[in-house]
C-alpha cells in the first residue's frame, strides 16, 4: 500500500500565488509626498514561501510581470547588493525547500529606495535630479505583479 504526499504550497499565507505590489504601500506614510514615492524615500516587501506541512520537497520560483514605468534611479536591495531592476532578482529569489528540512518556510525581504541626489559629481547630480523630477511628475505610481510557482520535487529514492 503507497502513501499519498501532502502538499501544501503557500504564499504570503494564501493559496493565491499572484500578488500585486505597490510601492506607495510599503513604505511609512510620512515619508509619502502627496501618497507618491519620490526622491528620498524608500521600503520594503516580503514573499513568504511556505512548504509547511508539506511531505515533498518544493522548487519555488518568482516571476515580476505587469510592472508600471519604474523611476530611473529606483533600486531594489537583496541580500546587500543593490539591482537596478526588479527583473534581475527573479534568478535570485528561485529556490529550494528540501522535503527533510525542518523549516520549510522562507522569508524574502526586497528592501527598496529612491535615492535623492545620486551621482559622483555636480554634473552627475544635476542630470539625475531632472531625471528624479521628471520621473516624480510623470509615475502616478508603480506597481508589479509577483507570481510564485511551486513544483513538488521528485522524491530522492
Amino acid at each position: 500500500m503507497a502513501e499519498i504526499a501532502t502538499w501544501n504550497f503557500q504564499v504570503n499565507g494564501q493559496k493565491e500565488q499572484v500578488q500585486k505590489i505597490q510601492l506607495e504601500s510599503t513604505c511609512h506614510d510620512t515619508v509619502l509626498v502627496n501618497h507618491k514615492i519620490a526622491p528620498g524615500t524608500s521600503g520594503s516587501f516580503q514573499i513568504i514561501v511556505d512548504g509547511s506541512n508539506t511531505n515533498v520537497g518544493i522548487h519555488y520560483d518568482i516571476k515580476f510581470t505587469n510592472e508600471s514605468t519604474k523611476p530611473t534611479n529606483l533600486k531594489f536591495i537583496y541580500d546587500n547588493k543593490k539591482y537596478n531592476s526588479i527583473a534581475e532578482l527573479e534568478p535570485i529569489l528561485t529556490g529550494t525547500i528540501e522535503a527533510n528540512e525542518k523549516e520549510k518556510t522562507r522569508t524574502l525581504t526586497i528592501d527598496w529606495q529612491w535615492p535623492f541626489e545620486t551621482g559622483n559629481n555636480e554634473s552627475e547630480i544635476a542630470n539625475n535630479d531632472k531625471i528624479d523630477t521628471q520621473d516624480a511628475q510623470n509615475i502616478a505610481t508603480y506597481t508589479f505583479n509577483v507570481i510564485v510557482s511551486g513544483t513538488q520535487m521528485k522524491p530522492n529514492t
